[in-house]
């Protein structure tokens, strides 16, 4: 009697920014099959990626070590199974895949079938189940309701304290916690501030929100006082810009920064929230910026005008004498959409306009392949400069 074919994830259970190993064995040589992954998402709708392969003599596909032949992603791709992913056909219009609860993992199905045709209509061969994490094992979750600011506290394992982050999504987002969980699982104690729909964001506000919610996370007795940054995509970039930008006058003062498909123009009397004016000039005075800055953006991005503000950044930043502190990374293909690693790309999606219930389609740009590339990339290197100057702080800019 013929052995089942066997299909392993390895490891099974891991942080989503990590890569795992997906393998099947006891295949019949040259056999034709199917890898696919599926993943129910808390708003369920169904998403998948799948890739064609053929096993080798020993009846071995390895999707780590074995070209794709066709599907969603071509090529030998070890995560393609998780950054093509799309919805399933006759799925919602406009859909994003974003986690929502970050104490329970992203559950994704790897099965296999038999063939390269028609293999949704077949019973699977093999399956496994993955759980992907964005919170690691001993990571602290603290909702933050003081002093008029709202947001989610994440706290790292271990006796601290830690260097931190002020983190900041863009606008429409209300408040989302996957980033700054998977940040305290890298080691920061991480603040997710809600700066869109707090109830006490109003326009006798202004800077003091974003200072508060500062002082919050710097005298935290987890945190290194001197070792705060901030993180910032989208509209949340331009915020951070601000607010490094002005530190002498509200008192905050990161030790560096980092801004995702940032755009620093500000035309006179638009806001964040209704009556919440931000800056009221059309450019930021960016030679005010006196700490170290990641400018990281897609050179496809359709939303912002990302390129053209990191040159002109570079230009202001090189004019004043500070080029020193600027380090760029920008990724040909890549959208707007910058996220973690293997996150699925979206070129358009539904937006809920500020202050409406009105939804439109925005198109964000970039590839799926180049952007997904862009997205690992980006990490690592977004990982590699915060431990330079949260943990190190040497007085050169990293070497990215």
């Amino acid at each position: 009697m013929a052995v089942p074919p066997i299909l392993s994830v390895t490891p099974s259970r891991a942080l989503v920014d990590e890569k795992f190993q997906v393998l099947v064995e006891n295949l019949p040589p040259g056999c034709p099959v199917t890898l696919r992954s599926l993943h129910r998402s808390e708003d369920e709708d169904d998403w998948e990626a799948y890739g064609h392969y053929v096993s080798d003599h020993r009846g071995v596909v390895s999707v780590s070590e074995d070209l794709s032949f066709g599907g969603m992603y071509t090529g030998k791709e070890p995560m393609g199974l998780l950054w093509s992913m799309r919805p399933v056909p006759g799925s919602r219009k406009g859909l994003r895949l974003r986690k929502i609860n970050v104490c329970t993992p992203m559950l994704v199905n790897i099965s296999v079938h038999s063939g390269h045709e028609g293999f949704r209509d077949r019973t699977p061969l093999a399956s496994a189940l993955a759980e992907r994490w964005y919170m690691a094992p001993g990571v602290k979750r603290i909702d933050i309701n003081k002093q008029g600011v709202q947001g989610t506290l994440f706290i790292p394992p271990g006796p601290g304290p830690f260097p931190a982050l002020l983190d900041m999504w863009g606008g429409g987002a209300g408040l989302l916690e996957y980033r700054s969980a998977l940040l305290a699982s890298r080691g920061y104690v991480s603040f997710s501030l809600d700066y869109l729909r707090s109830e006490h964001l109003s326009a006798d506000v202004e800077f003091k929100y974003f200072e508060t919610a500062f002082n919050i996370i710097r005298n935290h007795p987890q945190v290194i006082p001197d070792r705060v940054g901030i993180l910032g995509s989208s509209l949340g970039s331009m915020v951070a810009f601000n607010l490094t930008a002005y530190s002498t006058i509200i008192k905050v003062s990161p030790r560096c920064i980092v801004c995702i498909s940032s755009n620093h123009y500000h035309p006179p009397g638009t806001t964040l929230k209704a009556g919440f004016k931000i800056l009221s000039k059309y450019v930021l005075f960016v030679g005010r910026i006196n700490c170290p800055m990641l400018l990281v953006n897609g050179c496809d991005d359709q939303n912002w005008p990302t390129v053209e503000t990191a040159e002109e950044v570079a230009r202001l930043l090189r004019e004043g004498g500070k080029e020193h502190l600027l380090s760029r990374l920008a990724y040909p293909g890549a959208g707007h959409l910058i996220e973690p690693p293997f996150s699925p790309h979206f070129r358009a999606t539904k937006f809920i306009i500020l202050n409406s219930k009105e939804k439109v389609i925005l198109l964000w740009g970039g590839h799926t392949k180049p952007h997904s590339d862009a997205q690992e990339d980006s990490w690592r290197k977004i990982l590699s400069f915060l431990q330079l100057h949260l943990y190190h702080s040497p007085s050169v800019k990293a070497n990215l």
